[in-house]
Formats: C-alpha cells, structure tokens, sequence
C-alpha cells in the first residue's frame, strides 16, 4: 500500500472531525427536542436516551481513533 500524501490524511481527519461535530450536535438536539416533546416515563423517552447515548460513544470512539492517529510517530 502507498504511503498518503500529508494533506490527504489532515483533509480524511478534518472530514471525520466535522462528522463528529454534526453527530454530537443533531444528537444533543435531538435528546433535548425529545425530553421536551415526550413524556418522561414512557417508553420513548428511555428509547431516545439510548439513541443519544449511542452517538455519544460513536462520536468518543471516533474522536478517539483521531487522537490516537495524531499522536502516532511518523514513519
């Protein structure tokens, strides 16, 4: 496999970086837009949470990759 070019993997970060931020605002709007539409206790609300939360973990597993990616010697 061919090495990338630097600009290539900085523009792959920057894309899956802004991918991260749009999850975590949609879901963040989203839980509050729920919570305010729905009533606590039914079975939706708990459905929402989980959805939320299941962005939230995708958007730390990501971010993370990215971190772990930029902390990487270079070859």
């Amino acid at each position: 496999m061919a090495a990338r070019k630097p600009d290539e993997v900085d523009m792959s970060q920057v894309r899956q970086a802004r991918l991260v931020a749009i999850v975590i605002a949609v879901a963040g709007a989203l839980w509050v837009a729920a919570q305010w539409l729905v009533e606590p206790s039914s079975r939706y609300a708990a459905l929402f949470d989980l959805m939320a939360l299941a962005a939230f973990v995708w958007a730390f597993a990501v971010t993370w990759r990215i971190w772990r990616r930029t902390r990487r010697p270079e070859r």
